[in-house]
């Protein structure tokens, strides 16, 4: 069955991409084709007691399910009304098996109704990468990788003088040096703003990109040592964000999302690279483990035209 309709979806796609003369035409088919499996899913999620709003901003998301209502962003394009459809309507068909999953996440468990998931984890893990290719992080992890090269080398400057300096241990010299300048609230900001003075105030703006400039007689090594302490809160701040996407994306409900999604984007890739999970599926959804996923899927499959 997902076989046959996925065809049908890459004829659409391929007569797009054909010679001048009907891809106008064509373009309204495929637009067409689109609006008739979203007028069908909604009317469908409807039916079984959802609210769905499809002119909203989704708190800032694609889409957003939360007690019975489906709000889908009325800033993504058409080609991604559908698949978001599908992962919020995932999102409620877990709350079904597990109801506190909004709080808890869920499990796989429950999910897959088996107490052996480790496979179906990597696996799904491997269908997010696939739907979602920003689940990588490969920007965040590049600048992370350039924040430590910076880390380094800002280490070395400051060996050249001190061969015993630790970034773990604390820095003596530097500390005698900054106690009676102002440079030691550089420690904690890469910029900041003094002001002094009661009646006729004076301002101040101090900079890590102007150290040189506005302490002329800091040694270099201190100045390197700032830096380096910049950088390691900027480290800090990228690998927080790196743990916190990665605890997002790891979330059992966020997988099973994502896995729905990708039935509908590309089975055969899905099957392909979560074959276990795949199969697995299919048995839970032939005997009606998922509430009313079974007819989703043959609207995706199989639309009114």
């Amino acid at each position: 069955m997902f076989l046959n309709i996925y065809k049908t979806q890459n004829k659409f796609c391929k007569i797009f991409t054909n010679p001048k003369g009907c891809h106008k035409l064509l373009f309204f088919t495929y637009n067409t084709y689109m609006q008739g499996i979203e007028k069908e899913l909604i009317e469908f999620f409807k039916s079984v007691g959802l609210e769905v709003h499809t002119s909203t901003k989704a708190r800032g998301h694609q889409g957003f399910y939360m007690r019975k209502r489906i709000d889908i962003s009325k800033n993504i394009p058409q080609n991604r009304i559908v698949p978001t459809l599908l992962h919020e309507f995932a999102h409620y068909v877990h709350s079904q098996i597990e109801p506190f999953m909004e709080k808890t996440g869920g499990s796989l468990e429950k999910l897959f109704d088996s107490d052996e998931v480790a496979i179906y984890e990597n696996e799904l893990l491997e269908v997010t990468h696939f739907v979602d290719p920003q689940s990588k992080f490969e920007r965040l992890e590049e600048h992370k990788q350039k924040i430590k090269e910076k880390i380094y080398s800002y280490e070395e400057i400051i060996k050249n003088r001190y061969p015993k300096f630790l970034r773990s241990k604390k820095f003596k010299e530097f500390d005698r040096y900054i106690k009676g300048s102002n440079a030691k609230y550089l420690l904690k900001f890469d910029r900041v703003k003094l002001v002094s003075g009661m009646f006729f105030k004076k301002t101040e703006i101090l900079s890590i990109d102007n150290i040189e400039k506005d302490f002329t007689d800091m040694p270099k090594e201190f100045a390197a040592y700032i830096r380096l302490k910049s950088c390691q809160r900027r480290q800090s701040r990228v690998s927080s964000r790196i743990n916190r996407y990665k605890k997002y994306y790891a979330k059992p409900t966020e997988l099973f999302a994502r896995f729905i999604e990708g039935l509908y984007l590309n089975p055969y890739q899905v099957k392909s690279i979560a074959p276990q999970t795949y199969k697995r599926f299919l048995e839970l959804l032939h005997a009606e483990y998922y509430p009313n996923l079974q007819k989703v899927i043959c609207i995706i499959y199989s639309p009114t035209m």
